[in-house]
C-alpha cells in the first residue's frame, strides 16, 4: 500500500498553506494498493517532535480518521475523509494543521488498511484507535513531511 500528496514529496516541506500559518486546510493525499479484503481504512497523523515540556509524551495528533471507505483512492485538499473522525489534541474532531512551537518538526501520516470496522466511542484518540487497531492490520502506508513555522514555505 503507498500514500502519497501532490502537494508534497515524502520527507519534504509541507507547503504552508497546510499549517497554522495558512488556510489551515488537510492536504491532497492519494492512495494506491489498499488490499482486496480491507473492511475499512485509518488515517492518523501525528508530530512526535513536541518538546516534552509541552506534552510528557513529545506527541501531538493533528488528525483521527477512522472507519474510512476501503474503495477510496485519494482525500480531497481540505476535506474530511467519509468516515469517523476521532478526537486530536487541539480537542477538535477535525484536521489541524502544522504548527511547531520551536523548529522544525516532523509530521506522520499513516494509513491502515483493517480487516473491520472499529466501535470506538465518540471522544477516541490515536491511542485509542491504534489499540482496538492491533490485530487487525492487513497493509499500512506512511508519509511524511516537515515544518517550521516562519520560514515562508
Amino acid at each position: 500500500m503507498k500514500l502519497s500528496s501532490p502537494a508534497f514529496k515524502q520527507g519534504a516541506i509541507i507547503p504552508s498553506r497546510y499549517t497554522c500559518e495558512g488556510a489551515n486546510v488537510s492536504p491532497p493525499l492519494e492512495i494506491e494498493g489498499v488490499p482486496g479484503n480491507a473492511i475499512s481504512l485509518v488515517l492518523l497523523m501525528h508530530d512526535p517532535d513536541v518538546p516534552h515540556h509541552l506534552r510528557p509524551d513529545g506527541n501531538w495528533d493533528h488528525w483521527v480518521v477512522y472507519n474510512i471507505s476501503p474503495d477510496l483512492h485519494s482525500f480531497p485538499e481540505a476535506q474530511e475523509p467519509p468516515g469517523i473522525n476521532g478526537k486530536t489534541t487541539f480537542g477538535t474532531h477535525r484536521y489541524g494543521g502544522p504548527c511547531p512551537p520551536d523548529r522544525e518538526h516532523r509530521y506522520f501520516f499513516n494509513l491502515y488498511a483493517l480487516d473491520c470496522m472499529l466501535t470506538l466511542p465518540k471522544d477516541a484518540g490515536r491511542k485509542e484507535v491504534e489499540k482496538a487497531m492491533k490485530g487487525h492490520i492487513l497493509a499500512q502506508a506512511e508519509l511524511m513531511g516537515r515544518y517550521e513555522k516562519g520560514n515562508g514555505y
